[in-house]
This record gives C-alpha cells, structure tokens and sequence, in this order.
C-alpha cells in the first residue's frame, strides 16, 4: 500500500514540477493512441447502448448508464485534447435508436451475462489501451489523461466485477493446484 501511494504522490509531483515545461509536439505514437482510443470509446458506447436495448435488469441498466457516462466523458476531453492538437477525429458508427428490450427475437438479444462479460472484455481493452498510451508518452500532460483514464476504469471495474460476482456471472478460470503442494 505504501509502495501504491508513494508511486501516485510521484506521479502528480512530476506533473507539478513539470507544468513551466515546454510543450513539444504530440509524436506520432501519441497522435495514433489518441486516434485509436477514441475510435474505440465511440465503439464501446455503441456496444453499450445494444446492451441498453437489450436489458430488462434495473441494476444492468445503471452500469450501462454509468459505463456510458464514463466513455461519453473521457470522448469528450480527448476530443478537445485532439482538435486543440490538430488530430483529425475518425469517422465513427452513429448512436443507436432506443428500442423496446421485450421486442427483440430470443435468437437475437443479447443476455444479461452476455452484456456484463462483454462490458468486462472492453474494460480490458480499454486499460490495456490507456497503459499503453501511457507508456508511450514522452509529454507529461497527455500521459496524465492517460493515467486518469486507466483511474476511471479501475474504479468503473470494481463495480462491474461485484455485479458478475453477485449475479454469478463472472467468468473464473479453473484454479490451479500445483503438483506437491500441502493439504491445507
């Protein structure tokens, strides 16, 4: 615990010893994970407005509505990070209508487990995203919105994994035993 927090006090004391530091231009690297998360966030929201569609559950339709919030949050400061940077914005899939959840074919519409375990595979995606982001970035004020954005997620899982859990829903791989271990 020690290690985490003296690690975040770093973090934000380099942000503050580094705020008279020059702005260099965004590399290409940095330019293309902006491009990339953005195009995913867009795509995201559209998965989570289908679950939106989809679902009858109360407490599924909340993460939903949070997950929304969060991405339509983290689109809207990196789209102005992007057009203040001269970064075009990528073309993405329009908004999906509002449908009626109890009008959509069996074979068609996706179950609440569905929805929660595919939510969870974006959530990865997304840290995955964010660390990489992060990683690559030389200026310290994108690599911020990075690190701020892997926060938001972080925060968005623990909800997320005690919903599966307590829906059964969560997905755990068989556990391993390894050879020679002691009876507890």
């Amino acid at each position: 615990m020690a290690n985490t927090l003296e690690s975040v006090w770093n973090t934000f004391k380099t942000a503050i010893d580094n705020t008279n530091e020059p702005k260099a231009p965004l590399h290409i690297v940095e330019a293309g994970d902006c491009w990339t998360y953005i195009t995913l966030m867009e795509e995201f929201i559209r998965y989570e407005e289908v679950g939106l569609n989809t679902t009858t559950d109360d407490e599924v339709k909340e993460m939903l509505t949070d997950v929304v919030r969060l991405c339509e949050s983290q689109v809207d400061q990196l789209t102005k990070f992007m057009k203040k940077e001269g970064i075009p914005l990528p073309d993405v899939s329009s908004a999906k209508p509002e449908s009626d959840p109890n009008s959509i074919p069996l074979g068609v519409k996706l179950t609440d487990d569905e929805i929660t375990n595919g939510i969870a595979f974006k959530l990865v995606t997304c840290m995955t995203s964010c660390a990489k982001g992060q990683a690559d970035s030389v200026r310290n004020d994108i690599g911020l919105m990075w690190f701020g954005f892997y926060t938001e997620w972080t925060n968005f899982g623990t909800t997320l994994k005690t919903l599966m859990r307590k829906r059964g829903w969560l997905k755990v791989p068989p556990y391993y035993y390894p050879p020679g271990k002691p009876a507890e």
